[in-house]
């Protein structure tokens, strides 16, 4: 798989677009070339009171301000304040993955997030926002695949317990919305 493979693709895929009225949002699928295929970014969020995704494995990204022209300039903006990376300058708009409900402590929300998947041209520094990132760092795609990187992620909801799949990289679990784009994208590769 190449990032040229994916591009193509992305190209025959018609995402789901949610056109109901609320909240928006956009997460780039950061990828690079690498020598055992395309790696995309993965953050480990900073542990902030309110914050719902608060200490999750994720993807860079926010919510759109009234200033974004587009979902492509949220994911640029957010991807720039969280790890360094300039996709509007060093990056590709490869194309979409179906829009999702955003659901925080185990509850849909006002939120509709649009996965956009892109591309660096050039090598790239990560460079962190300690406030709202602890740890970012590149995950091989083709890592999702392999059988030991299926899991699970148990926790309780308001004293339930809760059971979801998630993905496991190097003692990191990726799980909830950052699992459903990953494994949207993997079948959009199929």
């Amino acid at each position: 798989m190449t990032i040229n493979t994916i591009r193509e693709r992305l190209r025959h895929h018609h995402p789901i677009v949610v056109e109901e009225q609320c909240a928006r949002a956009a997460v780039a699928v950061v990828l690079r070339e690498a020598t055992a295929g395309p790696e995309f970014i993965v953050i480990h969020r900073s542990h902030r009171r309110g914050d719902p995704w608060s200490g999750h494995m994720a993807l860079p990204g926010g919510r759109q301000q009234a200033g974004d022209r587009d979902l492509f300039m949220t994911a640029v903006r957010e991807t720039r304040e969280e790890v360094g990376v300039d996709l509007e300058r060093h990056g590709e708009l490869l194309g979409s993955l179906d829009d999702l409900r955003a659901i925080g402590r185990g509850r849909p929300m006002d939120l509709i997030i649009t996965p956009l998947v892109c591309a660096v041209s050039s090598p790239v520094i990560l460079t962190l926002d300690a406030r709202e990132v602890q740890s970012a760092f590149w995950v091989p795609l083709t890592s999702l695949r392999h059988r030991e990187a299926h899991g699970t992620f148990r926790h309780t909801v308001s004293g339930q317990e809760m059971e979801h799949p998630a993905f496991v990289y190097r003692g990191h679990t990726i799980w909830g919305l950052t699992h459903r784009i990953l494994s949207g994208l993997l079948e959009v590769l199929c």
